[in-house]
């Protein structure tokens, strides 16, 4: 049975805890409201994107812009977005599971694979299973540049024909306690329909829209690369928040059950005590 001692040093180690948890939430609370303001700027523009892009394709539909030619599938790449830090409950192993099961599932000759995050990388790297490239560090100050960096590097992988199709596996931002796994092609680019009613009369191009397309196309590409980079950003904060708090909630209620055990061991103990100093005088009385 513990001492009281240890039982006491027992419920201090977990206050401890419980501060670090509780400061842990706040921050990623944060930083989760900074986030999801960012992303919710970004969504209308990446649709309104979108649907410009859809446009001009079926303006230009003899000349299409390379980026969005489909070929034979023969080297596919998956790019895995994970987080840089743990403590965000199964946010980075759901991801790291789908990899593998996207990786195992490929009828590719040849699979590619990109990291971005730490915990996607070291996990990798771990099982010796070979990573074309890989970015870390990029969420503790997240840029448009790095987004346009990391979509630059695959359009001109794909164009040199070391990709055939190019795939994203993320976790898409709903609200603070639900992500969305999703796998999203990324190149070749498919324009997405849109809901949004076009009106009769259409657009007027100036240039012409093949010209445009030169333009507008890795435009597209790059923010929808930043677009991902902030959904997943503002996945693992709103993990992490959510982490924090379970792991806070069970440290109250450890605390609660320690100090319970603590005081049952001590009248327990004050009990033995008086009964050691009556035992005592009434064997001094005999």
């Amino acid at each position: 049975m513990a001492t009281l001692r240890e039982i006491k040093r027992r419920i201090s180690s977990v206050k401890s805890t419980m501060q670090i948890t509780k400061a842990m939430k706040m921050v990623a609370a944060a930083k989760l409201q900074k986030s999801q303001m960012k992303l919710m700027s970004t969504r209308p523009y990446s649709q309104k994107l979108s649907g410009v892009l859809e446009n001009v394709v079926k303006k230009s539909k003899r000349h299409k812009h390379p980026l969005m030619k489909e070929r034979k599938v023969k080297k596919v790449c998956y790019v895995l977005l994970t987080a840089d830090k743990g403590l965000c409950g199964s946010f980075n192993a759901n991801l790291i599971r789908r990899a593998h099961s996207e990786l195992n599932q490929s009828e590719a000759q040849k699979n590619h694979l990109i990291t971005i995050g730490r915990k996607g990388y070291e996990h990798f790297r771990h099982i010796s299973y070979p990573v074309t490239a890989h970015y870390i560090d990029i969420f503790n100050n997240l840029e448009f540049s790095q987004a346009r960096v990391i979509a630059g590097e695959l359009m001109k992988s794909y164009l040199n024909g070391k990709f055939d199709r190019v795939y994203i596996i993320y976790n898409q931002f709903k609200n603070a306690v639900q992500q969305d796994m999703i796998v999203e092609q990324f190149l070749p680019i498919v324009p997405e329909p849109t809901e949004e009613k076009i009106h009769p009369a259409g657009y007027v191009y100036e240039p012409k829209p093949e010209a445009i397309l030169k333009v507008l196309v890795p435009m597209s590409l790059n923010f929808k690369m930043w677009k991902i980079l902030l959904e997943s950003a503002t996945s693992e904060f709103g993990s992490r928040m959510t982490a924090m708090e379970t792991a806070t909630d069970n440290a109250q209620e450890m605390i609660k059950e320690l100090t319970l055990f603590y005081n049952k061991a001590r009248q327990a103990a004050i009990t033995k005590e008086l009964n050691e100093i009556v035992s005592g005088a009434e064997a001094l009385k005999g």
